[in-house]
């Protein structure tokens, strides 16, 4: 084999590979994003070898010396060659470029199949924490918007049919507590990445006396794996991330339809801000909310990559099959769209204008219909006559073409002996707000409590 190529295989075969089975083996162009991490843990390997007694301190040092020179000229923008297969490969030719024949030396004890899983998860540790930035940067903007929307009341909606009135802070909030919930499976898919790799060699373990707890220690890891077999074949951490990813894109493509539809002239709730919305190529009427529908299909996007990896790995036998080399494509799709998604979501959220007149008069006195079958059940009725009661009078409504509040008294008598003169009160939206101050509830005392807690929330994660 040719030495200045710096393949890491090949002795044991007689001539080289196709150019076709390079062209579709080379993953430099997705992997090369991984050379920070790569130089990290290589460092980190060499030292410990230098501390096994395996190389010198002095050819340890060398090599760390050396790395740090590799890891300058990546950030100054060196670029891969034909010959270079990967990053790990591309820092092997720079590292005897800098560092001279010991460079030859530090992949003893290591394998590709320990060295990429390891860079995999410090890369995915990081980007958690950055998509956990820009998530709480979101929650942020809709907390500051909810907040204005205090003494707003608007229709909630079930079957896209109104529903009941709730108030606008309730509204907006529940597209908070999702993300919170995202942010959570991001802290969980950290820890599952957190479990150190390095030291498992190919497949059965390093035979060289490394101290795996002083690589997990300086890298930052939480625990050892330990089993080698899994270790290289393990890409759970890379599937919890795209889950997390998955559910992020999913909840922000919910968010933006209501955006959307909110922002239509039918609804009228909603206007869009100049920063984040579009005009027409025709029509000089037209503002579109391209933000909030580019994120409805970023969804699709990540579900896809998500689906992508667990069509991969659902096949594969135990320890490392090439197959896995597709799991940073899928990765950093998602991660990559996310953090273009994020935050012109939440620059889009924060430019927001709500047409509160437009908001509390789409409430008709139909959505109290429950509040009605509620004040009878007070007066003794059982919920199910109740319920029945105040159907017959939402019919006769609909029937004369007025609201349910526009029934002259008989008909309200006529459809049960408990209806009083109060009966009118119970369709205030109003009263139905304030009727459901319960923990979680849209009541303005549970809104306030919502309030606090979504505060604490962004501050305790």
């Amino acid at each position: 084999m040719s030495t200045d190529t710096h393949k890491l295989w090949g002795g044991r075969f007689a001539g080289g590979p196709s150019p076709l089975l390079d062209a579709l083996n080379r993953s430099i162009g997705t992997d090369f994003r991984l050379w920070p991490h790569d130089v990290r843990l290589s460092k980190a390997w060499a030292r410990a070898l230098g501390e096994g007694g395996v190389l010198t301190i002095a050819e340890a040092v060398a090599l760390q010396h050396g790395l740090d020179r590799v890891g300058a000229r990546l950030a100054e923008g060196a670029l891969p060659v034909a010959t270079d297969e990967d990053i790990h490969t591309m820092i092997d030719r720079l590292l005897h470029e800098e560092a001279g024949s010991v460079a030859s030396k530090l992949h003893t004890g290591r394998s590709r199949n320990d060295q990429v899983a390891t860079a995999s998860r410090l890369w995915t540790m990081e980007a958690c924490h950055q998509l956990d930035d820009a998530v709480r940067v979101l929650q942020a903007a809709l907390l500051t918007q909810a907040e204005t929307l205090v003494d707003t009341i608007l229709p909630a909606y079930t079957h896209l049919q109104r529903a009941q009135p709730v108030s606008g802070t309730h509204w907006l909030l529940a597209h908070f507590w999702p993300l919170t919930r995202d942010r959570t499976r991001l802290a969980a898919a950290a820890r599952c990445a957190g479990v150190l790799p390095l030291g498992s060699g190919a497949i059965a373990g390093s035979a060289f006396p490394v101290s795996r707890e002083s690589l997990r220690e300086s890298l930052g890891f939480t625990s050892i794996s330990p089993n080698s077999i899994d270790a290289t074949g393990d890409r759970d951490f890379v599937a919890e991330t795209l889950f997390a990813c998955a559910m992020i894109a999913a909840h922000c493509s919910r968010l933006a339809e209501d955006m959307i539809v909110y922002g239509t002239s039918e609804f009228g709730f909603v206007k869009f801000g100049d920063g984040f919305s579009t005009g027409s190529s025709m029509m000089p009427q037209k503002r579109n909310p391209d933000v909030f529908e580019l994120a409805r299909g970023s969804g699709a996007r990540v579900l896809g990559d998500l689906v992508s990896l667990m069509g991969a790995i659902k096949g594969l036998p135990s320890g490392y099959s090439k197959d896995l080399q597709d799991d940073k494509r899928a990765m950093f799709n998602a991660i990559d769209m996310l953090l273009l998604v994020l935050p012109a979501v939440a620059g889009a959220v924060a430019e927001l204008r709500f047409d509160t007149k437009r908001m509390r008069a789409a409430v008709s006195s139909a959505m109290m219909a429950t509040d009605l079958a509620d004040y009878l059940v007070r007066r003794g009725a059982t919920f199910r006559e109740a319920h029945g009661a105040v159907g017959v009078l939402v019919r006769a409504a609909e029937e004369a073409g007025i609201e349910l509040d526009a029934l002259p008294a008989e008909r309200f008598a006529a459809a049960h002996a408990l209806f009083g003169e109060d009966a009118r009160a119970a369709l205030s939206a109003e009263a139905s707000i304030a009727a459901r101050d319960i923990a979680g509830g849209t009541g303005p005392n549970a809104v306030a409590a919502q309030l606090v807690q979504a505060r604490q929330s962004l501050q305790a994660m």
